[in-house]
């Protein structure tokens, strides 16, 4: 009689390679069973959106067909995890359910409901390490609580264990010797079909493992160098652009670690290692916050910020969507993101300064809209950086800290190559006045083919005024800070509010 499979539950890691749970599996001699679930109901308001759903279709052709070159098939199901897991589970009489750790909210919730529902019924569930460096409730202060400040985390993981050496693919996989039924891939429709706007995505990106190993070879071979001074530039190729692979687990943040430090020693001359691997540990950090703040995707971190006055302007928020601002350096990243489905992290910063700044829109809006449109899209890195910007999260940037974005597109992108490339209709201005047209000339404006209003739309919002407008409104959240400190301590208002005038 053959031994019963172990079911491997495949998430956001979508590869072979250094793949733990897969690698359990295979080692126990077992049959095993390679399975993936289109899970819409768990995730609850977080569901993939659009960008990503292309994404993963993509992701799942490429490692099926690499599980099959090696043996085994996967198998898609669609519905609520655990239920599904539960029944796949009794169908196949299997021994044991292996998976990677997620540390969603909503992620961890599903682990602990099927981790029920197996052992009630005497089947393990074994979840294993891997999507992270270090596991973020092991990872703690000297005073054994979760780091909330970048710079001592990066140092504690600088210089503590290094990650465990990257596993190799597996070359054979036995698979079950049972009849096992598998959702078609197409049936799904992940792909947009009516309109098809994902022209620019297909032009721009290849998931799958093969893939996410090729682009880490490309930029340490030929962009680690340079990291440093580059990756704020989106005018050139600067960046590793590994976001969306490292997200789907095609790669995980171990091999990225372990292949940038060998590069570092086989030509030592590469100053943007600890660059990159800063920008690891960033990634990383966020996931341990949303691990030890579950709320954070949703609510400020800092709870005064509930109380900044925000701006109800649908259609400001359509024309920042749309990249119709008047203000090119976030329209082009704007048009970026919808054309690629991806944005420079320098620009990232800037569109997001802008939303919550300039037209004064809840950080919560660009986060859903980044999370619909983005391949990247996750929920960590996104909660993290959007309430970073909005000075609201742990470590955040000051709320006084507000991008100009003429200054900011003048400097990181000198030349208007950025914009030139996603708003051509402003391709021909010189590149003095291309960050602001409307100081151009009117005879600049029209050699260029330039008519504001029409062709190009003015600023939404005077930049000044914004700015001025936007510290009123945090003003209001120091001096709510200012009142929760007083009532926490039981001082009077006044000899807190005013030490000046003890």
């Amino acid at each position: 009689m053959p031994d019963k499979p172990i079911i491997v539950w495949l998430r956001h890691d979508l590869r072979l390679a250094d793949n733990r749970s897969l690698a359990a599996a295979v080692a126990s001699g077992a049959p095993v069973l390679p399975v993936f679930v289109l899970d819409d109901i768990s995730p609850e308001p977080w569901a993939m959106g659009a960008a990503s759903r292309w994404w993963l279709h993509g992701s799942l052709a490429s490692l099926a067909q690499s599980l099959a070159k090696v043996g085994a098939r996967l198998v898609l199901r669609r519905g609520r995890a655990d239920t599904v897991l539960a029944k796949l589970t009794s169908d196949v009489d299997a021994a044991a359910v292996h998976c990677s750790r997620a540390y969603e909210p909503w992620a961890q919730r599903l682990e602990k409901t099927l981790h029920d529902r197996l052992d009630a019924v005497g089947i393990p569930l074994k979840r294993f390490a891997g999507a992270l460096l270090h596991e973020p409730d092991r990872m703690l202060t000297k005073s054994g609580e979760p780091y909330k400040v970048f710079t001592p985390f990066w140092r504690a993981l600088a210089s503590g264990v290094e990650p465990p050496q990257p596993l190799p693919a597996p070359t054979r996989i036995t698979p079950p010797d049972v009849e096992i039924t598998s959702d078609d891939l197409a049936a799904w429709q992940l792909l947009p079909s009516k309109p098809d706007w994902a022209g620019g995505l297909r032009a721009a990106w290849q998931p799958g493992e093969s893939a996410a190993m090729r682009r880490l070879a490309d930029f340490l071979d030929a962009r680690l160098a340079g990291y440093a001074e580059s990756r704020d530039r989106p005018d050139r190729e600067g960046t590793s652009r590994l976001s969306p692979h490292l997200h789907f687990g095609e790669v995980s943040p171990a091999q990225c670690w372990h292949a940038a430090r060998f590069a570092a020693e086989q030509s030592p001359g590469r100053t943007g290692i600890e660059t990159f691997l800063r920008e690891l540990a960033w990634r990383e950090f966020s996931h341990h916050l949303l691990f030890h703040f579950p709320s954070l995707p949703d609510a400020p971190y800092r709870p005064e910020f509930a109380h900044f006055p925000w701006r109800d302007d649908a259609t400001a928020l359509v024309q920042w969507q749309r990249g119709r601002t008047g203000y090119p350096i976030v329209d082009a990243g704007m048009r970026e993101l919808w054309q690629t489905g991806w944005m420079h992290n320098r620009v990232r910063m800037i569109v997001a300064s802008f939303l919550i700044k300039d037209l004064r829109l809840p950080w919560q809006a660009g986060e859903a809209w980044f999370w619909d449109t983005l391949v990247d899209a996750d929920l960590a890195n996104n909660a993290a950086s959007w309430q970073w910007v909005a000075g609201s999260g742990a470590d955040a940037a000051p709320y006084f800290r507000i991008f100009n974005p003429m200054t900011q597109g003048e400097k990181f992108d000198p030349d208007g190559a950025y914009v030139r490339r996603f708003i051509p209709e402003l391709a021909a201005l010189p590149a003095s006045v291309i960050h602001a047209p409307w100081t151009a000339s009117a005879c600049e404006r029209a050699r260029a083919g330039v008519r504001l209003g029409e062709t190009y739309p003015n600023p939404i919002v005077d930049h000044a005024a914004a700015r001025a407008a936007a510290l009123e409104g945090f003003a209001t959240v120091q001096a709510r800070r200012q009142e929760v400190a007083d009532a926490t301590a039981g001082a009077p208002p006044a000899a807190t509010k005013h030490p000046r005038a003890r």
